[in-house]
C-alpha cells in the first residue's frame, strides 16, 4: 500500500487526472497519421507538450507518404485518425475517389498555403504586368500576368503544368480559384476524366507536398500550390517565387481537419472527446501571445516540427511563416501574423459553412457530376461535421478552467456570416450554394 501511494504521488496532479480519465476511455493507445506540413502542428504539439497524456491518451504520430495512403490507413483501421485535407472527409462520404463514411469534429487550422511559380514564369509575368516588375509588388497578386504566358504555351502546342497535392485538396480548389478569377480555365472533371483536364488551358497534376520544390526545379511543373514550408523552401533554394497565399485567395479559410471514420467515432465517443480536448489545448498553445500580441510559442513549435520524424525541413525555413513572416522574394518580406491560425477567430470549430464551400467547388469543377438542390448541401455537411463532439470537449475544458467562455462559439447554428473576402470579390453565403456556384464566369451552372 505504501508503495502504491508513492507511485501515485510520483504521478502528480496531471498524472492522476490522466489515470482517472483513462478509466472512461474506450481506447487509450492511438496512432494518428500526418503529412509533413507545418499545419500538422496541433497533432505534434498535443503529443510533444503532453496534452494527449493529460487526457489519458498514449499517442503515436506517424508520417504518411501521401494523402491517399493517409486516408486509406484511416479507413482500414491501420491508424485511428489523421491530419486531413478539409475536402477529404467530404469527398469520401459522398464517394469522390474513395467511398467511406469519414467525419470531423475539429478544424486544425486556417490559411497556410501559397502558390509558387518558377523564376522563369515569374519573369514572364513581370514582362506582362509592369506593376509586378518591382522589388515589392502590390499584393494580392492575381493570375492576370500569367494569362499571356498560358496563351503562349498553347500557341506552341503545349500547356503550362502546375502541381497541387490531391484532387480534393484545398490547394486544388485554391489554385483553380486563382486561375479562374483571371479568366484562365483550369479544366473540368467529368465521369470519363478523373484528372480534371477537360477544356483545361493549364494542366494540374498531383505532387506530394515535400516533392514540390524538387519537381519545380527539375522543370516538370512550372508552378504549384502547397502548404508550408514548401513555398518558403523554393525561396530559400532560389528556384521560385510565391506569388500569393490562400489568405488572399479566401481570407481565413479552413485548411486541415482532424478526421476519423464514422465507425471509429461511434465506437469511441469518450476517446474522441478526449482527443478533441487535447487538440483544442494544442491550438490554444500555438496561438498564445504576450501583451504585445507576439506569438510566444511558435519558435519552439518550429524547432519541434523541424525534427526529421515530423516535417524535417530546416528550422529557419519553418520559422518564417510559423512566426508570422512570409518571404515572397528576398526583396519582398512581409509580416503575415495570420498566415497560420490554429485557435483564434473560433478557427477550430467544425463549421457547416466551411463544408458547404468545399461542396460548391466540387460541383463547380465537376467532381460532383450532377446538379443538387440547395438542401442537399446542408444535409450532407451535417453527416460529416460533428459540432456536438467539439462542444462536449470544449465544455469539459471550460469546467476545468483551461479555456475562456469567449474562446468557443457556443450558440452558433454552424454557419458563418456571408463573406466577400475572396480574391475575386465574390460573395459566399453558405445558405445559398446554388447562387454562389452560378456566380462564377468559369464553372458548372445549376438550376435555381
Amino acid at each position: 500500500m505504501i508503495k502504491l501511494h508513492r507511485q501515485l504521488a510520483a504521478l502528480g496532479v496531471l498524472g492522476l487526472a490522466a489515470v482517472a480519465q483513462a478509466a472512461t476511455l474506450e481506447k487509450t493507445d492511438l496512432k494518428f497519421g500526418f503529412i509533413k506540413l507545418t499545419d500538422c502542428a496541433p497533432l505534434v504539439i498535443a503529443k510533444e507538450k503532453g496534452f494527449f497524456t493529460a487526457e489519458g491518451l498514449s499517442v503515436e504520430v506517424v508520417a504518411q507518404p501521401n494523402w491517399k495512403t493517409l486516408l486509406d490507413n484511416v479507413i482500414s483501421g491501420n491508424t485511428d485518425g489523421a491530419h486531413m485535407l478539409s475536402g477529404q472527409p467530404i469527398a469520401a462520404t459522398i464517394g469522390i475517389g474513395t467511398k467511406a463514411d469519414v467525419v470531423t469534429a475539429y478544424t486544425l487550422d486556417l490559411n497556410g498555403n501559397g502558390i509558387t511559380v518558377s523564376n522563369d514564369i515569374w519573369e514572364q509575368m513581370q514582362l506582362n504586368d509592369i506593376e509586378l516588375d518591382t522589388p515589392t509588388p502590390k499584393h494580392p497578386i492575381t493570375a492576370a500576368g500569367l494569362k499571356p504566358v498560358v496563351a503562349d504555351y498553347i500557341a506552341q502546342g503545349k500547356k503550362l503544368q502546375m502541381g497541387m497535392v490531391f484532387p480534393v485538396s484545398t490547394h486544388n480548389y485554391e489554385l483553380r480559384y486563382w486561375l479562374a478569377a483571371a479568366g484562365i480555365n483550369p479544366g473540368f472533371y467529368t465521369p470519363a476524366d478523373v484528372g480534371g483536364r477537360t477544356g483545361a488551358e493549364v494542366e494540374l497534376s498531383v505532387t506530394p507536398p515535400p516533392m514540390m520544390p524538387t519537381v519545380l526545379e527539375a522543370g516538370n511543373i512550372q508552378g504549384y500550390c502547397v502548404g508550408e514550408p514548401w513555398n518558403q523552401q523554393a525561396v530559400a533554394k532560389g528556384i521560385g517565387v510565391p506569388v500569393t497565399t490562400n489568405y488572399d485567395i479566401w481570407k481565413n479559410n479552413p485548411e486541415k481537419v482532424f478526421g476519423v471514420t464514422k465507425a471509429w467515432a461511434d465506437a469511441n465517443p469518450n476517446t474522441h472527446v478526449a482527443v478533441v480536448k487535447a487538440l483544442i489545448m494544442a491550438g490554444k498553445w500555438l496561438d498564445e501571445t504576450d501583451a504585445d500580441g507576439k506569438l510566444v510559442n511558435r519558435e519552439e513549435a518550429a524547432r519541434i516540427l523541424a525534427q526529421p520524424n515530423y516535417v524535417g525541413a530546416d528550422y529557419s525555413v519553418i520559422k518564417n511563416s510559423m512566426t508570422g513572416t512570409f518571404i515572397f522574394q528576398k526583396t519582398d518580406v512581409r509580416s503575415m501574423p495570420d498566415f497560420n491560425v490554429f485557435f483564434k477567430y473560433h478557427a477550430t470549430y467544425p463549421w457547416y459553412s466551411d463544408g458547404v464551400w468545399f461542396l460548391t467547388q466540387m460541383r463547380r469543377w465537376g467532381q460532383i457530376a450532377d446538379s443538387k438542390p440547395a438542401d442537399w448541401y446542408a444535409e450532407t455537411v451535417k453527416k460529416i461535421y460533428l459540432p456536438d463532439v467539439y462542444l462536449a470537449a470544449a465544455k469539459a475544458l471550460l469546467d476545468e478552467g483551461k479555456i475562456a467562455k469567449s474562446d468557443i462559439p457556443w450558440d452558433t447554428d454552424g454557419y458563418k456570416p456571408a463573406t466577400n473576402e475572396f480574391i475575386d470579390g465574390k460573395t459566399f453565403d453558405a445558405r445559398d450554394p446554388i447562387g454562389y456556384i452560378n456566380s462564377f464566369e468559369i464553372g458548372n451552372k445549376d438550376p435555381l
